[in-house]
């Protein structure tokens, strides 16, 4: 079947589904494989369950006039989404970097929303699977589409790129993650920057955080849109005031208090802040749409329990975010300060300079107590005598259950393999 005949099927349904378990009457089912699952022994029921079609890629389930039979059922639906792309006549943000995608990518939307139908990546749906399903969600109702990218190799921003054709990029920044796919800092440059040579290349615009001395760089010869904080010359000046607890910033006059702990966010914002700007969302609306949006997901969350005030950031975890949120921690107005900080993954050969350099960093701070969870941290040298190291995180709560914790400021950090948002269940 040609992907223009299947496109005309694909509008027939209401959505597409990967997941049986999710289907919906007159749902589009893409029978993908994984490790650990065949998607294609489902199909049968996911007709069942409603599917108007069930797009399969194994000949012995090809039973009912309801099935599609493919070559490869990933490849086809990045086709069908690349495709449905060229159909939409809208403009594409799209967006990637190291550290704050989501939280900026929702701010992102939370601001254009206001001026605009945007339809946006649900959660982090940002890798090779996520990009063509948040495309396949655009309809003719979407004035602005909003896409995130995340990559852990080379060529896969490239890839989702060329699927998402991009007519705006932004990159966050570029730190220290997925450095066993990347290789080095340098290797997360060049695979990041992937977004900037497809959008310099099909003369598509930039934004640019003017400063980040990276960004500056990389788009000399882009069509770009700078934005930053203490320099007039920028497109868009947006002023940084503090940090505690939350983010202050200054926009044409106007003072924005957002909900969002740490001066790292202030990045986020400032990006939110600008590209509301150049799409001509009105100041109010911008200041409103900031002010208002409330961080979830183990992203940057302040939990009281009892006495204790709780910064949930377990969401996900690489040194370059690490050291943010420590040095952040350390600027709280709280007399005690405990640290409850876990393993960060996919370091491969840095992972034991890494995890050391974040142990000297947190036993340096003014933190009145630094527990490390997990194989990495277990394997770390400290002299702290306010430093505690666990093997397992049922190690920690085994201590952990057994301490009076109260009149604490608590952060908890760590990648999403550790789930640390389980400390939360005996605060």
């Amino acid at each position: 079947m040609k992907i223009e005949q299947l496109h005309a099927l694909f509008l027939q349904c209401d959505s597409v589904c990967t997941d049986t378990r999710k289907i919906k009457k007159n749902n589009l089912f893409f029978a993908l494989k994984g490790e650990n699952f065949n998607g294609n022994t489902y199909a049968e029921q996911a007709l069942k369950n409603g599917a108007k079609y069930a797009i399969i890629d194994e000949v012995q389930f090809n039973t009912s006039s309801k099935t599609i039979l493919v070559k490869n059922v990933l490849e086809t639906l990045q086709e069908l989404a690349a495709y449905h792309r060229t159909q939409l006549n809208i403009p594409i943000i799209a967006l990637t970097g190291s550290n704050g995608k989501t939280t900026t990518k929702e701010l992102i939307n939370a601001t254009l929303s206001k001026s605009y139908k945007t339809t946006a990546t649900v959660g982090n749906l940002n890798n090779h699977i996520g990009v063509p399903l948040t495309l396949l969600s655009m309809t003719t109702s979407t004035q602005i589409g909003i896409v995130e990218m995340g990559a852990n190799h080379q060529k896969e921003i490239e890839f989702l790129c060329n699927i998402a054709k991009p007519d705006y990029g932004y990159i966050t920044n570029f730190g220290k993650a997925h450095l066993e796919g990347f290789g080095s800092i340098e290797g997360v440059i060049k695979g990041k920057s992937e977004m900037y040579d497809f959008l310099t290349n099909n003369n598509k615009t930039i934004f640019v955080n003017g400063n980040d001395m990276i960004q500056i760089e990389k788009t000399t010869h882009a069509n770009r849109f700078v934005f930053g904080k203490n320099n007039r010359d920028f497109d868009i000046n947006i002023d940084f005031i503090e940090a505690l607890p939350f983010v202050k910033s200054e926009y044409n006059n106007l003072e924005i208090e957002s909900q969002l702990i740490g001066d790292y966010n202030f990045n986020n914002i400032a990006a939110a802040i600008a590209i509301g700007n150049y799409f001509k969302v009105k100041d109010h609306d911008i200041k409103a749409s900031i002010e208002n949006y409330t961080p979830t997901n183990n992203r940057s969350q302040i939990i009281k329990k009892g006495t204790n005030t709780i910064i949930l950031d377990a969401y996900n975890a690489n040194p370059t975010s690490m050291r943010a949120a420590l040095l952040n921690f350390e600027k709280q107005p709280n007399t005690q300060k405990t640290a409850c900080i876990g393993d960060m993954f996919e370091l491969g050969k840095d992972a034991e300079k890494e995890h050391q350099n974040i142990v000297d960093l947190a036993t340096s701070l003014n933190i009145d107590q630094v527990v490390f969870i997990g194989e990495n941290f277990y394997k770390t040298k400290t002299k702290s005598n306010k430093s505690k190291q666990f093997n397992s995180f049922n190690d920690f709560k085994d201590w952990f259950n057994g301490s009076k914790t109260e009149n604490n400021a608590i952060l908890i950090k760590g990648s999403r393999g550790m789930a640390l948002e389980r400390i939360l269940d005996f605060i």
